[in-house]
């Protein structure tokens, strides 16, 4: 089967067409971020990654943040969220734990505490539901630093909020007034 390695290297390859840049491998996402695995497992071979039907379940069963879902009968995959396609992933707004987090690099901080957490060319602002996994999030980008979320007053206040496939969080939105920095 795949290494550690490989299996990384092929999952941010599929992060990246199924999120992203679909024509990178000329593959057509449906309006819900759908594509056949047959042809993207045909298309994938156009940049030199040779996987199967069986190494590409395994990525997706396997891959630490479930970012990748497919269907039921597995013909169709899709990422999770975290698309910058136009694409609508038919989730349901629902009412968010009270507190929730959100990683990013310290020198991001000054700007998130002006105009709070932007979800600049994504679809939604990426919340988790503990602090480790922000802080993981947010070592990608420097040194990780957490905020906590007052979901609660956010929601209360009118604000929506959804959860995708993998359990992360999402909100068009966070204005500072709702963001504590956890030191």
């Amino acid at each position: 089967m795949l290494t550690e390695k490989e299996s990384i290297k092929i999952s941010k390859f599929l992060s990246l067409v199924l999120r992203h840049q679909p024509e990178l491998i000329d593959i057509h996402l449906d309006e819900s971020g759908w594509t056949d695995v047959n042809d993207l497992l045909e298309k994938v071979k156009t940049h030199g990654i040779s996987l199967s039907h069986e190494a590409l379940y395994f990525i997706v069963a396997n891959n630490s943040k479930q970012r990748f879902a497919l269907s039921a009968d597995r013909t169709k995959i899709r990422a999770s969220q975290g698309h910058s396609t136009n694409i609508e992933l038919g989730y349901v707004a629902t009412t968010p734990p009270p507190l929730l987090y959100h990683g990013t690099a310290r020198h991001a901080l000054e700007s998130i505490l002006q105009k709070g957490l932007e979800k600049r060319q994504r679809h939604h602002v990426h919340l988790s539901t503990n602090i480790k996994t922000a802080l993981n999030v947010g070592q990608r980008y420097g040194e990780a630093i957490a905020l906590q979320i007052n979901a609660e007053a956010m929601s209360n206040d009118g604000y929506l909020f959804f959860c995708s496939d993998n359990n992360v969080w999402l909100t068009d939105h966070v204005p500072a007034k709702y963001l504590t920095l956890l030191e």
